[in-house]
C-alpha cells in the first residue's frame, strides 16, 4: 500500500468487517498491518486483489503462493497470488473489548 511520504512503511490498523477469518480473527477486532513485515508461509496478509484489499492467510505450495480465508464456509475462495500484491503482514490483533488480554502478536514489529 503506497501511501507516499516517509511514513508509507509505518504500521497501520484496520477493523475486520466479516467472519471469513474466524475463528482466529473475529468480526470487529482490530488488526495491525506492517507494510515491511516478513512474508512467509502461514502468515496473515493484506493483499490488493481486483482493485480492492483483502485480508487472508498466505500459503506456499510447490513454489506458488495462495491466499485463503480461515472460515470453512469461505474455503472455496482460495486463490493464487503474486507476492507483489501483498501490501503488508498482520503483526498483531486486538479484540473489540480494548483489554490487553485480548491482544495477540503474530511477529515482532
Amino acid at each position: 500500500m503506497d501511501l507516499g511520504g516517509c511514513g508509507s512503511s509505518e504500521p497501520f490498523a484496520l477493523q475486520v468487517t466479516d467472519n471469513s477469518m474466524e475463528p482466529e480473527f473475529k468480526r470487529g477486532c482490530i488488526i495491525i498491518i506492517d507494510p515491511a513485515g516478513v512474508i512467509e508461509h502461514g502468515c496473515y496478509v493484506l493483499a490488493m486483489v481486483e482493485n480492492g484489499y483483502i485480508f487472508r492467510q498466505l500459503l506456499k505450495e510447490e513454489g506458488r503462493y495462495f491466499i485463503q480465508p480461515l472460515h470453512d464456509d469461505y474455503k472455496h475462495e482460495k486463490r493464487e497470488i503474486d507476492l507483489e500484491a501483498i501490501q503488508g503482514v498482520i503483526v498483531q490483533q486486538a479484540g473489540n473489548t480494548g483489554r490487553r488480554a485480548d491482544r495477540k502478536r503474530y511477529t515482532s514489529m
